[in-house]
């Protein structure tokens, strides 16, 4: 009978362990969602696309001079 007492023992270690991740996941959630908070909200453009135009981008590594040369050899 003594095998049927260590049973429970395990279920409720882990249980308590389940419980425990639960309020670990929850306290992060609620610092997550704080720090959210806290961020100052940017109005207009977006930072990551800031000065990006549409259409043929300039050659990176070709000065304006080169870039005309080519175009008057074609």
């Amino acid at each position: 009978m003594g095998g049927k007492s260590r049973t429970s023992v395990t279920k409720r270690q882990k249980e308590q362990a389940r419980q425990q991740r639960r309020q670990n996941k929850e306290m992060r959630r609620e610092q997550r969602a704080a720090e959210k908070e806290g961020r100052p909200q940017v109005e207009g453009e977006d930072p990551d696309i800031a000065g990006i135009v549409p259409g043929p981008q300039p050659h990176p590594f070709l000065t304006e001079e080169e870039i005309a040369e080519e175009n008057d050899e074609q």
